[in-house]
């Protein structure tokens, strides 16, 4: 009986959200990026984190823009021995949260080739956010903000210093990365309906209602009316 009400609800949750985004989170290993996810979900600091193997999922119902979005967010595994596995999981991201330790410049050094990646395996299109985590070990630092900035606005993404350790930024920059995604959305930027986008109505009647708005407006652009 309790399985039969859990699953009801399930079910009615996804009646009600407008959207589903997906999230990658990418970086090179001991980044921090699955207590980033941790914090982000359970908002708590994962303590006995280890390398993540292959890839782990997590999953949270946000309010973006007065929207309720399901963010299904992918941890990937950073070790250069994994890559491979990895990549498959990169296809129909909508967005990117792209970390780097700023206690360690190699890491920080590595960020292009995980840009590239998520842009040729993903998609062109995907909003990314470069999170500079660990900002609790700011005595240890090897990465200045401003030389982070930089790198950011070079490679037009959005960039916060995180700590996955106090909390601080890691809820705002996965929803920073969801506000962009849904400002594209509604801009006519981003659609929902391409293939691979990442992007999903959440339920079959949003869907319905928006068709016919493009429908009038394909109609108008053919007609030169």
């Amino acid at each position: 009986d309790c399985f039969l009400i859990l699953a009801f609800f399930f079910f009615l949750s996804l009646l009600v959200l407008d959207f589903l985004f997906k999230f990658l989170v990418i970086g090179s290993a001991g980044t921090g990026k699955s207590c980033l996810l941790h914090q982000f979900i359970e908002n708590k600091f994962k303590q006995d984190s280890n390398h993540t193997i292959g890839v782990e999922f997590g999953s949270r119902v946000v309010n973006v823009g007065g929207k309720t979005v399901k963010l299904q967010i992918w941890d990937t595994a950073g070790q250069e021995r994994f890559r491979s596995v990895t990549r498959s999981y990169y296809r129909g991201a909508a967005g990117a949260l792209l970390v780097y330790d700023i206690t360690s410049r190699e890491t920080y050094n590595a960020l292009t080739n995980w840009l590239t990646d998520a842009r040729t395996l993903a998609s062109p299109n995907i909003v990314i956010i470069l999170c500079g985590n660990k900002k609790d070990l700011d005595a240890d630092r090897e990465v200045t903000f401003l030389e982070a900035s930089r790198f950011a606005q070079e490679n037009e993404l959005m960039f916060l210093e995180t700590s996955a350790l106090t909390g601080e930024n890691v809820e705002e920059a996965f929803l920073k990365c969801a506000r962009t995604i849904l400002s594209k959305i509604e801009s006519g930027e981003l659609d929902p309906e391409r293939m691979g986008s990442g992007i999903q109505y959440g339920d079959a009647s949003l869907r319905q209602l928006r068709q016919p708005r493009g429908s009038a407006a394909q109609a108008r652009q053919q007609c030169n009316c």
